[in-house]
């Protein structure tokens, strides 16, 4: 697990490290801590051998494996999560995309949002999310 790391300005706010070049040239960064909030963006379901499940649910679970991974690299846990954004290609992926936010972080109970998009950036995804925590909300 790579430490969070401040590429930016000092500006108070803690980032996760890059993780490719698209990163870097459109200046954005995947999770961010202001305070005791986290943002984390838009994630998709890459494996980390770069392949993509063709099973939604799986996108979704390997989602919120990198989504805690980003909470924990900025201080906070799963239980810190207040708020989930949730958009499916196939809205027919709605419960098994909503079973691995249950398995995920249900035990926090945070508002959560699904709704059916047109796409997603690349043809082969069927699911992305989104997650803000507040370190110490936790149970």
């Amino acid at each position: 697990m790579a430490e969070p790391s401040d590429p930016g300005p000092h500006d108070g706010r803690q980032r996760i490290p890059p993780l490719g070049a698209f990163e870097e040239q459109a200046k954005f960064t995947r999770a961010i801590r202001v305070g005791d909030r986290i943002i984390v963006a838009g994630n998709v379901g890459v494996e980390q051998d770069g392949s993509i499940s063709p099973d939604a649910g799986r996108q979704a679970e390997r989602c919120f494996e990198q989504i805690i991974d980003y909470i924990r690299q900025l201080g906070g846990h799963s239980g810190d999560i207040v708020r989930v954004r949730m958009f499916v290609t196939d809205i027919a992926d709605a419960m098994v995309v909503t079973n691995a936010f249950t398995a995920a972080c249900g035990h926090a109970r945070p508002a959560g949002t699904l709704v059916a998009v047109s796409a997603l950036a690349g043809p082969h995804f069927k699911v992305e999310i989104e997650a803000e925590a507040i370190v110490g909300a936790g149970q």
